[in-house]
């Protein structure tokens, strides 16, 4: 049967004969439509030469459609390149073709169809405006052979047969990054399957914070500097290396992955916008591990609305207490600094009136994890992501000194903060890569493993068709977010592609999850096996960083402004 399968992927290989020259003539009409798409928009929230808010808000679900077609159509441009460069170094193999089909023939029938924005969320192009004369850009010969023969079983059957022969350790197709950039992946790959997943599962049932001695091993590693300059005691590295990275260590456990993010964030606020002197005193400190920082933002009323924060900073001095609440804090308790965002202008309603600190504690231990004074704290029970822990956190008179105040001056933290959205989306980004990758790692193990009605799961169809879906889908979150890297190290603006990316890589490592665990069948829901852990540490990635919600609306705005 599986020679049969192969003979009619080799079939639908010849109608697919210049597959390269389909999949890039496939783009212009995706981009026409997305072009349409955003013109019939404008018309409806644009008022004065200016995008309204309010008219976004009650174009909601047209906009966030317009941020997923977007990005679908970004995700298009990136695996074409992806395609191209394999293809003049002589290492686009049948793997890569076959992920390279079925993502343009899968993505090409959503865009006409429907494209999925949750479960239960599914935009088609007539909720953002468009009729069936727009719709028919799309009704062109490359096109339509694409959706036809691109994705069939027979084409992801005969990959999850290619998926079997490699070794379970390897990602599924070459990622087109250059050979230093997979030595680093391969570093970090040996360290997850020695040091972490022996250990997470653990970690996460029992609710422990990953060991310190994971922490030491990785600041010996260059984790946490991985990108801060090497003036500053860092390595200087590109921010694609910090994503291949986080995706390896998120493979082997999320929580071990988002390490570096702290780092990350604290290290980019300084870079932008501390002074001189808090850059040559934080950021050798950050880069070493001698101190970990923790992002104190958030609080109990505001959620994404930190224009609204009410924590405040008054001067008392030349320095400053913090008074307020603040939630949803990361590793709080045995972290050194904390950047923390407050208003510093009692009179402000908005972001105009907040600072960032750099505010000093001391770390905790188990029995008393907020020793510092004027400062408490209590932990949130989660469903996953655990092994750093997340605090609630209260401030009454908390002490800053003066000279903490992030750049010296006051109303800045806003703006510094939203200068690290970039590298953080990019980050999670990465991350979600990497969870995808564990589900998809756990699955497939099973599905070869367990039998039913005489032969093994992975030989059914269905349960084939979900594990191919999984590697097409992870490498094509995987481009879009390797690509976001690439624009932020070449200097570009690119707040958009790191919000497609994230929002993308978020929803693809909760359908990996999801999709594994139904793999498992009952086994799945026992918390016994990985798969439930990584379904409970997927659904976090909808959320933190950016929900996709505020996602969508951000890349929106942006496309139509």
């Amino acid at each position: 049967m599986a020679h049969d399968g192969q003979d009619i992927a080799m079939a639908e290989s010849v109608i697919l004969d210049d597959l390269l020259a389909l999949t890039g003539a496939a783009i212009a009409p995706a981009e026409a439509v997305l072009n349409t798409a955003k013109d019939k928009l404008k018309e409806a929230v644009v008022v004065d030469e200016r995008v309204s808010g309010a008219a976004i808000e009650e174009n909601q679900c047209a906009a966030h459609g317009l941020a997923w077609l977007a990005t679908y159509v970004e995700a298009l441009r990136q695996m074409q390149n992806w395609a191209d460069r394999l293809n003049e170094q002589g290492t686009f193999g049948e793997v890569e073709q076959l992920i390279h089909q079925i993502a343009f023939g899968e993505y090409l029938w959503q865009i006409y169809g429907g494209i999925q924005m949750n479960q239960g969320e599914i935009i088609r192009l007539q909720d953002i405006g468009l009729d069936q004369d727009d719709m028919r850009a799309l009704m062109k010969p490359a096109v339509m052979s694409l959706t036809q023969n691109g994705n069939t079983q027979a084409a992801r059957m005969r990959l999850v047969k290619l998926m079997q022969e490699q070794s379970a350790n390897i990602t599924v197709g070459n990622s087109g990054l250059e050979e230093e950039l997979e030595m680093i992946r391969e570093q970090f790959r040996r360290f997850a399957i020695e040091k972490v997943e022996p250990h997470a599962h653990d970690w996460h049932l029992k609710d422990e914070l990953i060991p310190m001695e994971i922490i030491e091993e990785l600041a010996e590693m260059g984790v946490f500097g991985l990108t801060i300059p090497e003036e500053h005691g860092g390595f200087g590295l590109s921010k694609a290396s910090m994503v291949v990275v986080s995706e390896e260590l998120s493979r082997g456990y999320i929580g071990v992955g988002s390490l570096g993010t702290r780092s990350e964030i604290a290290a980019e606020l300084i870079l932008c916008g501390g002074t001189e002197e808090q850059k040559a005193n934080w950021l050798p400190k950050l880069s070493s591990a001698e101190i970990l920082p923790t992002a104190v933002f958030t609080e109990p009323n505001t959620g994404s609305d930190l224009g609204s924060l009410r924590t405040r900073a008054v001067k008392d001095g030349a320095d400053y207490r913090v008074t307020g609440n603040k939630t949803w804090i990361t590793h709080a308790a045995r972290t050194h600094v904390m950047t923390l965002l407050a208003r510093t202008n009692p009179d402000s309603k908005d972001h105009r009136g907040l600072s960032m600190f750099l505010a000093e504690k001391t770390p905790g231990t188990d029995d008393h994890p907020f020793p510092t004074e004027g400062m408490t704290g209590g932990e949130i029970e989660v469903l996953g992501y655990r092994g750093m822990k997340e605090y609630e956190l209260g401030f009454d008179n908390f002490h800053v000194k003066g000279e903490n105040l992030l750049g010296g001056e006051e109303g800045k933290g806003f703006k510094q903060l939203m200068e690290t959205f970039e590298s953080a989306r990019i980050q999670t980004a990465a991350r979600a890569i990497g969870v995808a990758q564990s589900a998809l790692d756990v699955s497939m193990q099973y599905a070869v493993d367990r039998k039913q009605f005489g032969k093994s799961l992975i030989e059914f169809p269905r349960v084939a068709s979900k594990l191919a879906m999984m590697a097409v889908e992870i490498m094509i979150a995987r481009q879009l977010t390797y690509f976001s890297a690439w624009e932020k190290d070449h200097g570009h603006r690119c707040d958009l592609e790191a919000g497609m990316a994230k929002l993308l890589g978020a929803r693809v490592a909760w359908a990996a999850a999801d999709n594994g665990l139904q793999i498992h069948g009952g086994n799945g829901f026992a918390m016994e096996y990985k798969i439930s852990r990584i379904l409970c540490d997927a659904r976090i990635l909808n959320i933190f960083e950016g929900a996709a919600e505020i996602q969508a609306q951000v890349i929106a705005r942006r496309l139509l402004g």
